[in-house]
């Protein structure tokens, strides 16, 4: 039977910490740019959009300019397949065009909690596509798994790589295989590529799943691997007209349409996407060296495995203790920020002490040295 949405665990738990923690060490986001610092990198038309811009109504279906710098990001995506909105509004729009009750739907987790519940909220069956633990102590998802999940008769397969929180991604074969096995049985897929542009070298962007096959929705947006949650704009891709038709038709209960200074805005972060990711990877790789360092410290506390994509890990605390009130007490006493595997509601992360960390913000270093300190004052004999 439908119902309400439940509870969003983790935007609950960031609303009730992330504004007053002085220290910021799980923020999912890259370190953002001012107004400024965005408009300098625009070229000289989307400055002349900008200084002459009226506050009046936008286009439902976003910006025609926008959209045209989107597409140029994919392969085979042209204009008319893309819809701008804000990202959540995305994976809404997506589950309430795409499922009715008794759907089956497949789809990786532990996660970003909309995009299981609202399937479950519809009142779909769904099975999760949960990470293993290889022979290094890495979480991995593994392909014959979610092979073997996604039967003939799903109606929807829903993804998310590079993945949060757990910064696992697929190989270009396991995910050609996994598109491959959408196609065979006729299901739709539903991509989460928010943090894509986001891989360390030697790793490479996958292949967006819009470009891949015809059934597949692609939701990206400029919160995380722009680093510019404030503009509240995403997007979805999918080269299905008729699909596109009726998540616009639903977007008129909705936003209806976006914001025109943010349009404008994203369009000069759009345009300058090389520079601007550039930035975030730089940014990651340096905070990086730096957790690798301090993990290495503390071995005999946490298990570390660096991400192999994208700017947060998952790694664990070995004393045994709850991790939720562990987090609490950090926060509490320190001003220090971690996200609990607990406001994922996956009881295996929960009970091997997982929480989520991030590499993203240029104050990664010192929101460390604050949680150093307090792990020396909490643990006296073990440093």
């Amino acid at each position: 039977m439908a119902r309400n949405p439940a509870p969003f665990r983790l935007e609950r738990f960031l609303a009730k910490y992330e504004f007053n923690a002085q220290y910021l060490l799980c923020s999912s986001d890259c370190e953002s740019m001012t107004m400024q610092e965005l408009l300098a990198m625009a070229d000289q038309g989307t400055l002349e959009r900008w200084h002459n811009l009226k506050l009046g109504y936008t286009e439902s279906q976003g910006l025609p300019a926008l959209r045209s710098a989107i597409a140029s990001l994919y392969d085979k995506v042209q204009p008319e397949h893309v819809v701008v909105c804000v990202p959540e509004e995305g994976v809404y729009l997506t589950m309430q065009v795409l499922l009715q009750r008794g759907d089956r739907v497949v789809c990786t987790y532990p996660g970003y909690q909309s995009l299981f519940e609202l399937a479950d909220s519809i009142g779909c069956s769904t099975s999760h596509w949960e990470p293993q633990v290889s022979p290094s102590g890495r979480l991995e998802f593994k392909l014959q798994d979610a092979l073997s999940l996604i039967q003939p008769g799903t109606k929807l397969v829903v993804v998310n790589f590079p993945h949060n929180p757990t910064g696992a991604t697929l190989s270009a074969r396991d995910w050609e295989a996994l598109i491959k096995r959408c196609q065979e049985v006729d299901a739709w897929l539903f991509s989460d590529e928010m943090y894509k542009f986001l891989e360390l070298p030697p790793g490479k962007p996958l292949p967006s799943a819009v470009d891949c096959y015809n059934k597949a929705v692609s939701l990206c947006g400029l919160s995380k691997s722009w680093g510019l949650p404030g503009l509240r704009v995403g997007w979805v891709a999918c080269r299905d007209q008729q699909l596109m038709q009726q998540v616009l038709m639903l977007k008129d209960y909705t936003t209806i349409c976006s914001s025109a200074p943010s349009e404008i805005l994203a369009l000069a972060a759009v345009r300058a996407t090389k520079q601007i990711t550039q930035r975030c990877r730089d940014i990651i790789s340096s905070n990086l060296a730096v957790a690798n360092e301090f993990f290495a410290r503390w071995s005999h506390m946490f298990e570390w495995h660096p991400p192999q994509a994208g700017p947060i890990a998952f790694p664990r605390l070995k004393t045994g203790e709850p991790i939720e009130a562990w987090c609490e007490q950090l926060v509490q006493e320190q001003g220090v920020l971690l996200l609990p595997a607990s406001v994922y509601d996956h009881e295996a992360s929960t009970n091997q002490g997982h929480f989520r960390f991030a590499l993203g913000r240029k104050n990664m270093p010192k929101c460390l040295q604050q949680l150093e300190a307090w792990l020396k004052k909490k643990y006296p004999d073990c440093h």
